[in-house]
């Protein structure tokens, strides 16, 4: 898995030429210039910011609705659960890209086009399936004494959700956001789905508009993909513990 990342990290600190000439090996000399002129560049940062937004945005929406929505699966027991639940279990095994046309018909009707919205909200709901299994899971393993402890002191469903659930949860809350990050991140097609002006493009659209445009210098493009993977990699290394926790750890100790 490294090979890959290593080769496109050195072949950005050469030319184009170099790679041509002696693609395994290192740079001789070592072209720093890739580097520093992406660094430099004002729509690399504007798309960094755009990435950053729209993941934020995404996690926090589907966190939030995933939640409340996990508790009332786990917690509640009122007629057509199970039927509601697997309908939302059966969403894992929708494919994207067969909703590609229709989303697009029903996007460019709410005039969503160019706009944020038209990303994060499409996002968060194909981010609902996973996230909602995965904190019903978590939440149905809270014993029921603490809940009847909690309303025995005056906590309705809410304060017993809000104030002791969502606390125990954290490991859980942890990985779905974690998952929800990287998810957006990553995320192509729906960003080149949506938008056309330059404003609010993404890394991943980015990547793909600079290998058109530098199409024959290898080298940069080589630079500007290791560039766009850092802030993913550099989130996942510093959130790596907190997901694996959170798929692995119970709500309770013993």
């Amino acid at each position: 898995m490294a090979v890959p990342v290593l080769y496109a990290l050195l072949s950005g600190f050469k030319s184009t030429d170099q790679l041509s000439r002696n693609p395994i090996g290192l740079p001789d000399p070592w072209v720093t210039s890739n580097y520093t002129g992406i660094l430099g560049s004002g729509s690399f940062w504007r798309m960094v910011g755009s990435s950053t937004f729209i993941a934020v945005a995404t996690t926090v929406l589907v966190v939030a609705v995933s939640a409340l929505a996990a508790f009332s699966f786990a917690r509640f027991a009122f007629r057509g659960r199970e039927v509601l639940f697997t309908l939302f279990t059966v969403g894992l095994m929708f494919p994207f890209a067969v909703a590609v046309l229709p989303l697009f018909l029903l996007l460019r009707s709410m005039d969503l086009l160019d706009n944020p919205l038209g990303v994060i909200l499409p996002q968060a709901a194909f981010g609902l399936p996973v996230t909602i299994v995965i904190l019903r899971g978590f939440f149905r393993q809270i014993p029921g004494e603490l809940e009847e402890a909690a309303t025995l002191d005056g906590c309705g469903p809410f304060g017993f959700f809000w104030r002791v659930l969502l606390p125990m949860a954290r490991p859980a809350l942890g990985t779905v956001s974690v998952l929800a990050v990287v998810g957006s991140w990553n995320n192509f097609l729906l960003p080149l789905l949506v938008f056309n002006e330059p404003k609010w493009w993404t890394i991943p659209v980015g990547v793909q508009q600079f290998q058109g445009q530098y199409a024959s210098d290898t080298a940069r493009v080589f630079a500007y993909l290791v560039l766009a993977m850092v802030p993913a990699l550099a989130f996942y290394a510093v959130a790596e513990r907190q997901l694996v926790g959170g798929l692995t750890t119970g709500a309770t100790k013993g």
